[in-house]
């Protein structure tokens, strides 16, 4: 059984994770020829990046809604995680909001590429996934991120000594 098992480890490899990521999951993925990592096209599939501590309590509150699971892609050397979202959000035209996510390390990523959790060995572990990606879910980018305003309109302010 052991053999088995380390036969079927083996077998994963980026050009097949990245098939499962295209076929199950509706990623619109690719194996990066001169790296070798699975990389995904942005489009109608986008990403929100933000620190971890708010991710974290991003994640509770959209269980609290019954949204999910989500599929995240953790960054630990950065500290960082992915959510992967539908790109279904407006352009955000107010300053007032721009500066908020700024402030608070949020970036939206509506085009490029984004890196997804390659299998294999990764001595950096650059990317590693926090939730999965094993279906085509992906909540509303407009839910995620009016979710990530409220976690930081909740954030108590430090307005220095007192």
């Amino acid at each position: 059984m052991t053999y088995a098992h380390t036969s079927a480890a083996t077998q994963d490899s980026p050009q097949s994770r990245s098939l499962f990521y295209r076929k199950i999951c509706g990623l619109p993925t690719f194996v990066d020829p001169a790296t070798g990592r699975i990389m995904m096209s942005a489009g109608s599939t986008g990403a929100v990046i933000m620190p971890s501590d708010l991710a974290q309590r991003v994640k509770v509150e959209l269980h609290r809604r019954n949204i999910g699971p989500s599929p995240i892609i953790g960054h630990p050397r950065a500290g960082t995680w992915s959510y992967l979202i539908r790109a279904d959000m407006h352009p955000i035209g107010d300053p007032a909001v721009l500066a908020q996510l700024w402030r608070a390390r949020v970036v939206v990523v509506r085009d490029g590429d984004i890196a997804l959790p390659s299998p294999g060995p990764d001595n950096q572990v650059a990317r590693t996934w926090i939730v999965a990606a094993t279906t085509p879910f992906r909540p509303s980018g407009t839910t995620v991120l009016s979710c990530v305003r409220e976690m930081l309109d909740a954030t108590p302010r430090h307005h220095g000594p007192s």
